[in-house]
Order: C-alpha cells, then sequence, then structure tokens
C-alpha cells in the first residue's frame, strides 16, 4: 500500500501542506496516523481525491482532459509564428502558434492562460526508475 506525508501529497495536488491539513480536518481528505503520529494520506484516497478535484473545474465542452492553468512567462513573436511558454505549478509547457493567435488572444508574460493539450501519445514514467512505458 502506498502512502504519502501531508508534505508529499500538497506536492501532488500543487497545494500548500496547511491546505491539505485543513482538508483533512474537514473531513474532505482522510488521513490516518502512523506510528510516530505523523499523518499520512493512502494513495488510492488521494488520487480518488485528486480525480475529484480535477472533475469540479469548469473546463467547458472539450474532448480534450489534460488541461494546465498558469501564467505566461514568455512571449517569443516572428512575422508568423509565436513561441508561448506557460509555467503551470511545476511544469513548464511550450505552443508554437500562428502570431495572429497570440495578438488576438493578448498573449504576453504575466497574463493567465490554460494549455489544453489533446495528444495520442503520452509518455508515463515512474520517478527513480529508469525503465519507460509508453502507451501508443
Amino acid at each position: 500500500m502506498t502512502t504519502f506525508r501531508i508534505s508529499e501529497a500538497a506536492a501532488l495536488l500543487g497545494v500548500s501542506s496547511d491546505t491539505v491539513r485543513r482538508w483533512v480536518d474537514a473531513g474532505r481528505l482522510r488521513a490516518d496516523r502512523d506510528e510516530h503520529g505523523h499523518r499520512q494520506v493512502d494513495g488510492a484516497d488521494l488520487a480518488a481525491f485528486a480525480r475529484a478535484q480535477v472533475e469540479t473545474v469548469d473546463g467547458g465542452r472539450s474532448s480534450a482532459r489534460n488541461r494546465f492553468r498558469g501564467i505566461v512567462t514568455e512571449v517569443v513573436r516572428d512575422a508568423v509564428m509565436a513561441q508561448v511558454e506557460i509555467a503551470a505549478g511545476p511544469f513548464r509547457v511550450v505552443s508554437l502558434m500562428s502570431r495572429q493567435a497570440a495578438d488576438e488572444l493578448g498573449l504576453e508574460a504575466g497574463v493567465v492562460a490554460v494549455a489544453v493539450i489533446k495528444s495520442t501519445n503520452v509518455v508515463v514514467e515512474i520517478p527513480g526508475h529508469e525503465r519507460v512505458v509508453s502507451s501508443l
């Protein structure tokens, strides 16, 4: 059984440890105490909670399921194309689009944006392991 300390659960959910503690105290997320009295969250419970959190985010109607809300950190434009970089939590998302699209969206450093990604090839890695499993 995989368990996570409060700080680990917070990092996975992209929130502070205090937020996770409040969720536990409010009964929204179950946590048990280990032999040292530290709170820990069961991996399956954390996964179910994370899924419920994602399902409550209003993303509109779309077939794309991968959404990363973040802040635009850089926009590089040339005559035809623009490269837009978004920091979404600890993740860096880079998009290439027409300059016209970037201009119409008003994309500049400091603007809040959502990167919506639909992909047919997703690579899955397990941290600390060298073996990579890929879905095709």
